[in-house]
């Protein structure tokens, strides 16, 4: 193999500039240099090392390399006489690869000059020699991609290891890395250039690196506007696109990329023009948010006098805080999930999750939260299964399986422990608990009797708690079609527009194939959501939507013509969403619903009906 004296992309020649098309999720625009990680990667942490740090860094790389070099020479070693000749030849060429200067070398290089720590500037060279390795004729030498990769694997789990006996031994690690998986500010000399990381895909629990991490934007190969991926992107205001089939292959490390985010599209080293085209385009949209910024604390009130309340979707308890700077009354969606994910097979206890809700209560200062019981399935599995969900992991149709209050239900201990925290965090604020996927009424009875037995249990053991309103998310249209009964049994509903159109039109919103017939537009899906709010209404019972319809500012019309009066999203949205609700007027919007829902588009007929609302006060 050809050796590099540096980072590759000193050596690379200019392309010719490509577009790359996928769909919009998250909007805004980013620049810059691309970060190539293979989806088994895309855990490995990611961050800047300082200055003084790089010695120690390339030292670490160091010791990483002798201990798989002994690992493999203990393997020839002790191998048995009558083992196959390829076994030895094979270890040969581990050891071989593990010290050519085109991986250890050019590895050294990525930190030497851009920074990085070990374990992405390994993940950085590999993604490069993949590439080259791709694109021989031979296929013997093409075949040997497979070596690379399972030595740089032998490496990165080495360094995990050496991390954790030095964590254990009380080894500080370097203080740019303090923050775990998130970087520390990053060094000005290491950061000249931004980056931008492009996959095949991202777990939706690795999504939750991207918080502090160095990355401006995203770019996957598949996935859908709704997926949850997608959907963590836009709650942390992350430029990306998804489902852009090819992008994985036709980026290489190191090119200099925009993402789109508003067209879905993703540019491959963009001309001087091009560049400066989408530098003047960030300065306008940062203009853009800080006019929006000046309506964070201005009251949500339509120009008829409609108070509207604007709740915040969040994942972790952390994100409470930046949910009220951004105006949000309250916090309509806490998908509980997150803090049972990357845990390496671990639940959280209920005084971790007690610990969490409380934390989240206290932060939103006497606003209400509601918290959604664990939403496990489909895209979102957990790292531990248990024999019988082994079973359905690997189901035709994981969306239809054993999910969200099906699996809460499955397991009873781990739901009533869930209750338990929810009901202890209760004592520190106004507390709602969310139901998700519900639609039998059986269901409905069997979590009424685990929240009894919860109480109960926390009254016996003297532990203080407080009340609860119970409500159900309508996302099966099951659940839409008998939700008289089901305002008879809650205190609220929620609806979750997102699943509600994956399973009222039968598309998988993760499978790209189908992504295209997505549409929240379809006037079945309109039909529902209509007709839960008016029968919630009429029932006197709070509703809401925490689908990403809510955020939405597209439909905030529609919405409140359809009656709705509370919207929750993620908090980027709010400021967008509210001053759509300043400019509309109910009655008005209420007039034209009956004409907007009976077109055969109503998207267009919203746009030219709705559209057109009076000025901002």
């Amino acid at each position: 193999m050809r050796a590099h004296a540096r980072v590759p992309r000193c050596a690379t020649l200019r392309r010719v500039s490509i577009q790359v098309f996928g769909m919009q999720v998250s909007r805004g625009v980013a620049i810059g240099r691309a970060v190539l990680v293979a989806s088994s990667r895309v855990d490995v942490a990611h961050y800047y090392v300082g200055a003084d740090d790089v010695d120690g860094e390339i030292e670490r790389l160091r010791h990483a390399r002798d201990a798989v070099a002994r690992e493999l020479q203990t393997l020839k070693d002790d191998m048995p006489a009558d083992a196959p000749p390829e076994l030895d030849a094979m270890i040969d060429v581990h050891l071989m690869l593990l010290h050519d200067e085109t991986l250890s070398g050019a590895t050294k290089g990525w930190i030497r000059d851009r920074h990085y720590n070990a374990e992405w500037a390994l993940s950085a060279q590999l993604e490069v020699l993949a590439r080259q390795f791709d694109e021989m004729e031979d296929v013997y030498l093409r075949e040997r991609k497979a070596d690379v990769e399972q030595v740089v694997e032998r490496l990165l789990r080495e360094l995990a290891r050496a991390a954790a006996e030095g964590e254990a031994a009380g080894v500080a690690p370097p203080a740019s890395a303090a923050a775990g998986r998130g970087p520390a500010a990053p060094d000005p000399a290491a950061a000249e250039d931004p980056l931008v990381l492009v996959a095949n895909d991202i777990a939706p629990a690795d999504m939750l690196q991207f918080r502090r991490s160095v990355f401006r934007g995203f770019v996957t190969d598949v996935g859908g506007r709704t997926s949850h991926t997608a959907i963590v992107a836009r709650s942390m205001d992350i430029p990306a696109v998804v489902g852009a089939r090819e992008a994985s292959r036709l980026i290489r490390q190191d090119d200099w990329v925009v993402i789109d985010g508003d067209a879905g599209i993703v540019i491959v080293d963009p001309s001087p023009i091009v560049l400066e085209e989408y530098r003047f385009r960030q300065r306008q949209s940062e203009l853009e948010r800080a006019r929006l910024d000046r309506l964070r604390h201005t009251p949500a009130v339509t120009l008829d006098g409609q108070a509207i309340e604007l709740l915040a979707n969040i994942e972790l308890p952390g994100d409470a805080g930046p949910a009220l700077d951004a105006g949000a009354m309250g916090v309509g969606l806490f998908r509980s999930e997150f803090l049972f994910m990357n845990r390496d097979g671990d639940l959280p206890s209920e005084d971790e999750q007690f610990e969490a809700y409380r934390d989240a209560v206290v932060a939103m200062r006497g606003l209400p939260v509601t918290i959604r019981t664990v939403d496990i399935g489909a895209d979102k599995p957990l790292d531990r299964l248990t024999p019988q969900e082994l079973r359905h992991e690997h189901a035709l149709n994981p969306a239809l399986g054993l999910r969200a209050i099906r699996w809460s239900l499955s397991e009873p201990a781990m739901f009533r422990q869930q209750l338990r925290a929810m009901l202890r965090a209760a004592a520190f604020g106004p507390v709602r608990i969310l139901v998700p996927m519900v639609a039998h009424l059986s269901e409905v009875r069997a979590v009424h009797e685990a929240l009894a037995r919860a109480r109960q249990q926390l009254a016996d053991s003297g532990r203080p708690h407080g009340t609860v309103e119970v409500g159900a998310m309508i996302e099966v249209p099951a659940a839409a079609l008998m939700i008289e009964r089901f305002l008879r049994r809650f205190d609220f509903v929620s609806v979750g527009t997102n699943d509600l159109i994956q399973y009222t039109l039968a598309i998988d919103r993760a499978d790209d194939a189908v992504a295209h017939l997505y549409d929240p537009w379809h006037p079945a899906v309109l039909g529902l959501l209509r007709s839960t709010i008016e029968a919630a209404r009429a029932a006197g019972k709070p509703v809401s939507v925490c689908g990403e319809m809510a955020g939405d500012p597209a439909f905030t019309e529609l919405l409140l013509a359809m009656g709705l009066r509370s919207f929750s999203m993620h908090p980027g949205c709010v400021a967008a969403v509210k001053q759509r609700v300043l400019r509309a007027d109910c009655r008005h919007l209420a007039a034209l619903l009956p004409e907007v829902l009976g077109a055969d588009e109503p998207a267009a007929a919203v746009a030219g009906k709705m559209a057109g609302a009076p000025a901002v006060r």
